[in-house]
């Protein structure tokens, strides 16, 4: 038996994550004497120095306080779960689930995932926070998410994956365009043109890894953050994009038609994961969530999909 109680591993967590022990106390309401206590009967416990006590400077986390920071979080989400779903045996899911979704993939992902647990868990409070690719990793790594939805670009390590769907990177040309008409282009035909640059990472950077591979030098004449202004200015005749999503509609927001190229030669497509910490077990919600995900066939709606690994195994 743990000689060790849940009470001292959540006041541990809450000094972890505030850098303090007056700052934990706040937070939990609680005296800043019992958190210290907790504090030094874990470090009798285990054996170790877990902080390192600096006076009016807080905290900070010793490599065993560390390690222990990230496995008692994880252990309290799971008596959280314990908690919340033990009433109904196990047969109905309850309880918070906090996710992250790349900004230019929620459109996609994001409504069915919110409309499968309204249907079939609803008592899931689920929260989606939309993210760059650099954001919602280390969100995730802190703690902070459950899952994200990111592309497979300049992933850190430390993450566990399943791969969603594949989606080609594609051409988007405003209709009345002189290509408009060809099956496909390459980028060399477009070598000379106008193309607005999706300039958000890793939109950008993978577009113009595209043409460098191609030996190709874009005439870059616009840059936009934003997917859907993008698609507006190409609308306008104001050049062409390289994008990745592919919106099922084939106007812009004003109305005006766009077209959907293939680049030819074929270009290898981009993976979309759910990627969550290696050292985090996923709760419930959260697994729910992934394998609903995994074969809900988001890639469908991304023409020119090509078939690839779905799945790996799954810690429980």
């Amino acid at each position: 038996m743990a000689n060790y109680t849940l009470r001292q591993l959540a006041y541990f967590v809450a000094v972890a994550e505030t850098g303090s022990i007056s700052g934990a106390a706040g937070g939990l309401h609680v005296s800043p004497t019992a958190v210290a206590s907790a504090l030094t009967e874990l470090e009798k416990v285990f054996g170790t120095q877990l902080v390192v006590r600096r006076k009016a400077h807080g905290v900070s986390l010793t490599p065993s306080g560390s390690y222990l920071h990230s496995r008692a979080a994880d252990l309290l989400r799971q008596a959280d779960d314990l908690e919340l779903n033990v009433a109904s045996g196990g047969a109905e899911l309850n309880g918070p689930l906090v996710i992250g979704c790349y900004s230019t993939v929620a459109p996609t992902v994001v409504p069915p995932l919110l409309e499968w647990f309204a249907d079939n868990h609803p008592k899931v409070q689920v929260r989606v926070l939309e993210g760059s690719q650099v954001e919602l990793p280390n969100r995730l790594l802190a703690g902070e998410l459950e899952l994200a939805v990111v592309y497979d670009l300049n992933l850190p390590t430390g993450l566990n994956s399943v791969v969603l769907y594949e989606a080609p990177a594609y051409v988007l040309l405003p209709a009345d365009h002189r290509l408009a008409n060809r099956p496909a282009v390459s980028l060399r035909e477009l070598a000379d043109e106008p193309m607005i640059l999706l300039d958000v990472p890793p939109a950008a950077q993978h577009t113009m890894a595209l043409f460098d591979r191609a030996g190709v030098e874009p005439n870059v004449a616009l840059r936009a953050s934003d997917f859907e202004l993008t698609r507006s200015l190409v609308a306008r005749g104001m050049g062409y994009a390289i994008l990745i999503q592919r919106p099922v509609v084939g106007q812009s927001y004003e109305g005006l038609p766009v077209v959907v190229k293939e680049i030819r030669p074929a270009v290898r497509p981009i993976r979309v994961k759910a990627v969550w910490p290696e050292t985090v077990r996923l709760t419930d919600r959260g697994r729910a969530l992934l394998d609903f995900a995994r074969d809900a066939g988001f890639g469908n709606a991304q023409r020119g999909r090509i078939p690839g690994e779905t799945s790996v195994v799954v810690r429980s």
